[in-house]
């Protein structure tokens, strides 16, 4: 009988070879489950090493490279790094003490990811204002479509895009506030005293 790859022996000889990085993930997770299927550890430096001594021939070096740097750029796997005090081998198992060095390139990875979301909502939230703004002068606008369109600097084809991409927004806008003032009206009306049952005569 032939031992699961897991266990360190050799595959089975038909086994097709990974050449997907996407593909080694799913692969890396049935051989490796400790590992790869549960909560995310900081893996064991040269791992891609121990996985090929592990599981020789299932997969290329490309499909590896391609998964273990997409895996360990995650803001999970950054988070865990944050987390951990060591990293973990093929089967799970503490091996090494993580270093400062390293946990703090970590933290200092995921404060920078965080600035860049921030900004790029910033900037998506201030387009749709300026688009909300925008629906506002048109609908109380005297001018003509063509004064109106010189008016904001864009071009007349530009218009009705504009428009519509606002009127989507406020609706959903609409919508999102009435969801979450539901809850308030509701225990509001919880906490009003009910009604005194009228006794019969």
């Amino acid at each position: 009988m032939t031992d699961s790859p897991g266990s360190g022996s050799q595959p089975l000889a038909h086994a097709a070879v990974v050449k997907d990085g996407a593909a080694a993930g799913v692969l890396l997770k049935q051989l490796f489950p400790a590992l790869f299927s549960s909560a995310i550890k900081p893996l064991k430096l040269r791992i891609q090493a121990d996985i090929a001594l592990r599981a020789p021939g299932r997969f290329t070096r490309s499909a590896l490279t391609t998964f273990l740097r997409r895996y360990t750029a995650t803001t999970a796997y950054l988070a865990a790094m944050t987390r951990a005090t060591h990293r973990f081998d093929l089967d799970g198992q503490p091996v090494a003490e993580l270093s400062i060095e390293h946990k703090t390139a970590a933290r200092e990875a995921l404060a920078e990811r965080k600035a860049r979301l921030r900004a790029r909502d910033a900037e998506v939230e201030a387009a749709r204002r300026w688009r909300a703004e925008f629906l506002r002068d048109w609908s109380s606008t005297n001018l003509s479509r063509a004064n109106f369109c010189a008016l904001k600097g864009i071009a007349e084809e530009a218009l009705e895009p504009i428009l519509e991409q606002a009127k989507t927004e406020a609706s959903a806008l609409q919508k999102t506030n009435t969801q979450l003032a539901r809850p308030v009206r509701e225990r509001e009306r919880e906490k009003r005293p009910a009604a005194p049952h009228s006794k019969p005569r």
